[in-house]
């Protein structure tokens, strides 16, 4: 039961679904949303206040002035893609609290969220009440 328990709790540790996502940027918690998609992806749709920066372009220089307090919660397409991940390995291999999207923008728009860019679409809003 022990081992079950540490699994469980280093999944969410380092994985966050769409809902719990769009609750924390909701609250307005400390959360980055990087897209690890190349430009033209993010320029087509992507998550409402992510920042587009390709995996392979995360380094030393390009995270220079990163806050690093945040949790940077990194995205790319879906499953059938694996940008997120090697984003996030590369920006925990430079000493940042980093999770993975589950699912990536798909799932985002799957539990009807919306998307900013050439080819948005509609959905619930990021929008805070307080």
């Amino acid at each position: 039961m022990k081992t079950a328990i540490e699994h469980y709790q280093n999944k969410l540790s380092f994985e966050m679904d769409p809902s719990d996502l769009f609750a924390a940027l909701e609250a307005k918690e400390n959360i980055i949303v990087i897209d690890a998609r190349k430009e033209f992806g993010f320029e087509k749709e992507h998550i409402p206040g992510a920042i587009n920066l390709p995996h392979r372009e995360i380094n030393e220089k390009s995270t220079a002035g990163f806050d690093r307090s945040a949790i940077y919660v990194t995205y790319c397409d879906g499953i059938g893609c694996n940008a997120s991940t090697r984003g996030a390995l590369n920006m925990a291999n430079l000493g940042f609290n980093v999770r993975e999207l589950i699912g990536g923008i798909e799932w985002w728009k799957f539990d009807g969220y919306a998307t900013e860019g050439t080819k948005q679409t509609a959905g619930l809003q990021i929008e805070c009440a307080c």
